[in-house]
């Protein structure tokens, strides 16, 4: 096997490792007598008071140095590999596979398919356990790493195997109860698809992930999502509005019974099923502390309680400021969060009247319209569809749209551009509650 080679990119200013004077460029070949295989055996490996580090310098000479530090405390090193290993590929090929309904010709890194439990501890990504050796397990164990993210998608081995279409995912299962027996914290999801795992599977589902409480901690629901470019692959069927509802009615008949039976929830419909349904989602309470807000599950509730608790500190409990923000800014989102979106901007063009705010619901044409998630929009949905509206002083847009850290949608425009075709300002909005009430009034004033 190829021998990892863990170069240093980065070494923080007045940290230990500038101090020993380990630079860029140098490798780490060992840290307490022990090969580093990656991030977390360094995580591991490095929080002794005392340790012994040994760096080759880029000529091939060797350091061996001795470090005294406090319990815990970093070396100040940052790689060239994060996560000091390579990526590890997704071997499933699930019939629910967005990645798979990718049309053809966008930027290499979104058709890679990763599932590579390391990420779910770094990243919270979801993992399938098909790609775990007992030796991951082990060292999971070992180094009392949680939570861990598991995508289960159903508790019924044959089924799990046909809908991963990978013939050991129904036996890798038993990793979960592994992860069990150790004490390891679990979150987990279900891509529930029509005429698949739904109904009597998800309840049996249910009722079999209820065995791992407390250990597993939330399981989330989420609607599979399907966009047009599903040729040759499993032929699958949007839910219904009534479906939504029966999905939503059995989360919540589990709901009471795990909440009077361990006191949690633990069972979470994603908001979509809500909006769906056109239901109100659920109280704060109910959501646990949010446990799986990337995955959808209470995203809106949480947003609304910001909301809600921003504008009472700016109308100081209902009274107007004198200088009330006046003029006119637009709003673009997705079709599933415009009801949502399209609410609160409503209530505050109500408390401040010289307020006029456009919200615009974007249809995803790229994808199909069956994807209905503001995350998924793209560029040229914004600007084919918000082209000749009123636009006001500024269009405000939710920093879901882009490419993390960036200003780039999925289809590689950038924000700049669609400024100068639409020629209006864009302001960049995070996703909370506050941060929507300031940027709104930032941009009227």
């Amino acid at each position: 096997m190829q021998k990892k080679q863990h170069v240093i990119k980065r070494v923080l200013p007045g940290s230990i490792a500038e101090e020993l004077e380990i630079a860029a460029g140098d490798r780490l070949v060992s840290v307490a007598g022990t090969e580093i295989e990656d991030i977390f055996d360094y995580q591991f490996l490095v929080q002794d008071t005392y340790i012994e580090v040994v760096v080759e310098k880029p000529d091939g000479e060797q350091w061996l140095l001795e470090v005294e530090k406090e319990f815990d405390e970093d070396l100040g090193i940052e790689f060239e590999n994060g996560l000091m290993d390579e990526y590890r590929s997704c071997r499933n090929k699930c019939i629910f596979c967005f990645i798979d309904q990718m049309p053809p010709g966008m930027r290499e890194t979104l058709y890679f398919k990763d599932d590579d439990s390391r990420l779910s501890f770094l990243q919270g990504n979801y993992v399938t356990l098909t790609n775990m050796s007992d030796h991951d397990i082990e060292r999971i164990c070992r180094y009392r790493l949680s939570p861990i993210n598991i995508s289960f998608h159903t508790m019924n081995p044959a089924l799990r195997c046909r809908m991963l279409n990978n013939r050991f995912a129904g036996e890798a299962l038993k990793k979960a109860d592994m992860l069990f027996q150790a004490d390891i914290r679990m979150n987990g999801q279900i891509v529930l698809c029509k005429g698949v795992n739904d109904g009597g599977e998800l309840e049996y589902s249910i009722r079999e992930l209820m065995k791992y409480i407390p250990v597993l901690e939330s399981v989330s629901v989420v609607p599979v999502g399907l966009s047009k470019y599903r040729e040759g692959l499993y032929p699958l069927e949007p839910f219904t509005k009534e479906d939504a509802a029966m999905v939503i009615d059995l989360i919540e008949k589990y709901q009471r019974e795990c909440f009077e039976n361990y006191g949690t929830h633990f069972v979470h419909a994603s908001d979509e099923w809500y909006l769906m349904a056109d239901r109100e989602v659920p109280e704060e309470a109910r959501y646990d502390g949010y446990l799986q807000l990337e995955n959808g599950v209470g995203m809106l509730r949480l947003l609304l309680c910001e909301f809600e608790e921003e504008m009472k500190k700016h109308l100081k409990l209902g009274e107007i400021p004198d200088s009330s923000p006046r003029g006119e800014i637009s709003l673009a989102t997705g079709l599933l969060a415009y009801p949502c979106i399209r609410k609160m901007a409503g209530q505050m063009m109500e408390a401040w009247p010289g307020l006029l705010i456009h919200v615009y619901p974007v249809t995803n044409f790229f994808f199909g319209e069956r994807i209905t998630v503001s995350g998924l929009l793209t560029g040229q949905d914004l600007l084919a569809q918000l082209q000749g509206k009123p636009l006001g002083r500024c269009l405000l847009l939710p920093e879901n749209m882009f490419r993390s850290g960036e200003d780039v949608f999925l289809d590689d425009m950038r924000a700049g551009d669609l400024e100068k075709a639409l020629q209006v300002p864009i302001n960049i909005v995070k996703s909370s509650g506050k941060e929507f009430v300031d940027a709104i009034l930032d941009s009227s004033n």
